[in-house]
């Protein structure tokens, strides 16, 4: 029996001894899988990276076919009609998702929906509205320039609101990256300047800056209010509100300071082409534009909208017979690098469980006896929702 416990005591001993070979090997072969996992992520993060860059170039290049057809419908057919080319969109709105909400069933419903928040929708509506018609309305007064330089008033309207009501948390590399954007957009206003581009000069310039100041504080409302409901609610229930608000507000507007407008336009073909082209162009625009801000931010969009002004001029220079500068590619680099910056690094959402308990997982359940998160949990690298957590409550990081 000694002999055979002996026998045993060796034997696991010899179990548990490991060789020098073994322990390299053990180590290279950890040294290799790290490697694989870090260029994954780093594919992953250039994947998603060269995604965001190219849907933000989309929507501005829907933008500049907005601008297109409206400057040939105001130019060359004398039809100032911004109301009711509004209309038109929110008419489509209406007839596809407004529609798409009265036959779902359950909490999805169009009834159900206005039950219960109906009138946010209706003044979210009306800002979205008033937001396009103070812009184009402003285009009568100012100059071209000021328009594109004042409109970029959105982008700090847009950090302040995700900051306060999102609770959105930016770094130093989102500030750096939204200033080498405006200062893109600063140097094509300043080639504009230069080549002697004002068109749209009035009298009361003063009041068209205000009007395009206006415009595009209410757009930086209603896009982070839009990035609060696709990504709470749905992209489907905010455009059928939009279509259903829009239309009827947009259609009392038309009808009050629009309808002589009407009766001055000299109805063909080409106008009615235009007419189609636009609101295609602008149904895209909002039917695109929440898939966009889901992925990414109300603050990225707006970011990758700024080169939209370059796009319609790049199209200028064959359609209208712009001069070049230099300027302008240097502007679009700018931005670009700009974009880049931004977008390469993560923002997170503050802790306030009251307000953001909706973007937990629904997936995943918290472990039982599990302890809470501590301050000194890694922030992740990419956009997270960092919540403490609360018994009977899901998993309070949410990867965006």
């Amino acid at each position: 029996m000694a002999e055979s416990g002996e026998t045993g005591g060796a034997g696991g001993g010899a179990v548990h001894s490991t060789s020098p070979a073994d322990q390299l090997t053990s180590e290279f072969l950890l040294y290799k899988q790290t490697k694989e996992i870090t260029s994954v992520h780093v594919s992953v993060l250039c994947r998603d990276l060269l995604v965001t860059l190219a849907l933000g170039q989309v929507l501005s290049l829907l933008i500049c076919a907005i601008g297109l057809t409206s400057k040939y419908l105001a130019d060359d057919f004398h039809a100032n009609t911004p109301v009711f080319q509004s209309f038109l969109n929110y008419i489509l709105l209406f007839l596809v998702y407004t529609t798409t909400l009265a036959v779902r069933q359950g909490e999805g419903n169009l009834l159900a929906i206005l039950k219960q928040r109906w009138w946010k929708y209706m003044i979210l509506g009306l800002i979205d509205i008033e937001a396009n018609y103070l812009v184009l309305k402003a285009y009568q007064y100012t100059t071209l320039s000021s328009v594109q330089l004042l409109d970029c008033f959105v982008i700090p309207v847009v950090l302040l609101l995700s900051w306060f009501f999102l609770l959105v948390r930016y770094k130093a590399a989102h500030f750096v990256g939204a200033g080498l954007c405006l200062l893109g957009i600063g140097c094509m206003v300043g080639a504009d300047i230069l080549l002697g581009r004002q068109q749209g000069l009035g009298e009361q310039k003063l009041f068209g800056d205000l009007l395009v100041l206006g415009g595009a504080t209410l757009y930086g409302i209603s896009n982070v209010c839009e990035e609060f409901i696709v990504k709470n609610l749905s992209r489907v229930e905010f455009l059928g509100m939009m279509g259903l608000f829009g239309s009827f507000f947009s259609g009392i507007q038309l009808a009050i300071m629009e309808h002589k407008e009407l009766l001055k336009v000299s109805w063909d073909w080409q106008i009615g082409l235009l007419y189609v082209g636009f609101s295609a162009f602008m149904f895209s625009l909002y039917s695109f534009m929440p898939v966009v801000i889901k992925r990414t931010s109300a603050t990225s969009v707006n970011l990758s909208l700024l080169t939209a002004d370059l796009y319609s001029l790049f199209c200028g220079l064959f359609l209208f017979h712009y001069k070049f500068s230099g300027l302008y590619l240097f502007s679009f680099f700018i931005i670009i690098l700009g974009l880049v910056l931004y977008a390469s690094s993560s923002t997170y959402v503050a802790q306030d469980p009251r307000v953001y308990k909706q973007f937990r997982n629904t997936g995943s359940q918290l472990a039982t006896g599990s302890p809470p998160l501590g301050p000194r949990v890694l922030e992740p690298s990419v956009t997270y929702t960092s919540l403490g957590p609360e018994p009977g409550d899901e998993l309070p990081v949410r990867v965006a």
